[in-house]
């Protein structure tokens, strides 16, 4: 449809909000925009439902015509054969915008669920009335507190926004990148995408002064000649992270049941996302590493790495980790070497690329000490051989637990390198390890510091090559 853009904004940033149809016995529609500062109101004409929606304290009406004032926003959780009368009534009424949680549709592949849906969306055309899905579960607006789940972040600030088909990847990509601390500053959940398609969503986030940094989960475009056209024009100036679904035959079949979207092979999207300055990745994990590196590092420079690892067993691995990953471990110069000579454990340890460091910073061994990790890092920022560094943090000690203060000066020397004179790229490992406390504790405490964290080296080496090959392609392309 040809796009009201003043509609759309009004959608997906409401100062009044409608629930149409929301049922108990926990009535999360309403529940979750409880603390939306603007007007919020139900409609539900079943008397039982509307008697526990008047005691939680919302104002119920039985009909949209009677609710006062403008609706910019309706949330429509009504049995899919009822949906026509609810945008009927919301076109009658000139409500802004649909947020169709209802589903049932075209996705199902029934006569029914296909009829109604070209019902609903040729009224929806033919009146210009924006609609987000069906079958998805609407928006999320972080400082405005609209939200479809409870654990949603609510609060001012935020960079990152979300486009996703599936409702569930919507929730869980917020709340899992909110846990890495990343602030997310709208999701949209698009589901069946009938009305308005991937690229509405990606032209409206491209000019929204919330939104530096934009993550999609999709499982097919509607329409892949202009999504790709308009994803050329965004990676210019903002970085675009994108998780295909059904990349294999088993999940392409999934897809067409889930939101009729229809399969494209995965090595064939791979190079239409590259060629449109787009991040490819084929996880939720890899969607969330790469945008934690963008948001919280600096811009690469190129693909020269320090590995920094606390045991030489894993200095195999960890190098393989960064082969894989198409990046480079450089020696360093002579003058670094023979500076680390002068205090380096090399009994059970390294000073070559990766380091193995443990010995040398560990105030029980031979040679070690806590200020011997500083010496190190200053080191590192002085040889002109490195572009970004991985750091691998131990969650052991005794009992499984790192010593809390001598974690806290290791955490103080790195902060202190981080700010003072290394100024790239830094990706912080920790391992799960077998103590999940100490592991969790250790990993909240470096995301309170700003640091991305990933649980392996594959994925930091990863996160890390897939960001500075963004980088480079959009210098070749004259991004800005």
């Amino acid at each position: 449809m040809a796009i009201d853009r003043a509609r759309l904004h009004r959608t997906l940033n409401p100062r009044s909000v409608v629930v149409v149809g929301d049922k108990g016995p926990d009535y999360q529609w309403l529940t979750n925009q409880k603390q939306f500062p603007g007007e919020l109101y139900s409609v539900q004409v079943d008397p039982n439902e509307v008697k526990a929606i008047e005691e939680r304290g919302f104002r119920n009406f039985t009909s949209l015509a009677d609710v006062p004032g403008e609706i910019d926003l309706l949330i429509c959780a009504v049995p899919r054969q009822v949906v026509p009368r609810i945008v009927q009534d919301a076109i009658a009424r000139n409500v802004s915008g649909i947020a169709m949680f209802t589903a049932g549709f075209a996705e199902t592949r029934e006569p029914l669920g296909i009829e109604l849906q070209q019902r609903i969306v040729g009224m929806a055309k033919d009146a210009g009335l924006p609609i987000v899905g069906p079958n998805c579960m609407g928006i999320y607006n972080r400082r405005l507190g609209i939200r479809f789940g409870a654990e949603m972040q609510l609060g001012d600030g935020g960079n990152v926004s979300f486009i996703s088909q599936s409702g569930s990847h919507a929730l869980g990509l917020t709340n899992e990148g909110q846990y890495q601390g990343l602030q997310i500053t709208r999701t949209i959940s698009i589901g069946n995408a009938a009305v308005l398609n991937e690229a509405d969503y990606l032209e409206y986030l491209a000019d929204d002064p919330d939104t530096q940094y934009i993550g999609i989960y999709i499982e097919g475009p509607r329409d892949g000649r202009r999504f790709f056209r308009c994803l050329r024009e965004v990676t210019r100036t903002k970085p675009v992270v994108m998780f295909k679904g059904g990349s294999t035959e088993n999940g392409a079949s999934a897809a067409r049941t889930h939101t009729t979207s229809l399969a494209t092979p995965q090595t064939l999207w791979d190079a239409m996302a590259r060629q449109a300055g787009a991040i490819p990745v084929v996880t939720r994990d890899e969607l969330l590493d790469a945008l934690a590196v963008l948001v919280k590092c600096p811009l690469p420079t190129g693909r020269r790495i320090a590995l920094l690892a606390g045991s030489g067993g894993q200095s195999v691995a960890i190098s393989d980790a960064a082969g894989r990953a198409g990046l480079d471990m450089p020696r360093l110069s002579d003058r670094s070497y023979e500076r680390l000579q002068e205090f380096f454990n090399v009994i059970g340890g390294s000073y070559f690329n990766p380091f193995d460091m443990g010995a040398t910073i560990a105030p029980t061994s031979v040679r070690g000490s806590e200020s011997n990790l500083s010496k190190i890092l200053d080191i590192l920022s002085e040889d002109g051989n490195l572009d970004a560094a991985i750091y691998e943090l131990s969650t052991g000690g005794p009992g499984g637990r790192p010593d809390p203060e001598r974690l806290q000066r290791t955490l103080d020397a790195i902060d202190a390198w981080r700010t003072n004179s290394w100024r790239k790229p830094l990706i912080m490992v920790v391992h799960p390890g077998t103590n999940p406390d100490a592991y969790n504790s250790v990993r909240s405490m470096l995301i309170e510091r700003g640091y991305p964290v990933c649980p392996s080296f594959d994925r930091a080496a990863q996160a890390y090559a897939r960001v500075e090959r963004y980088y480079a392609t959009r210098a070749e392309r004259g991004g800005a």
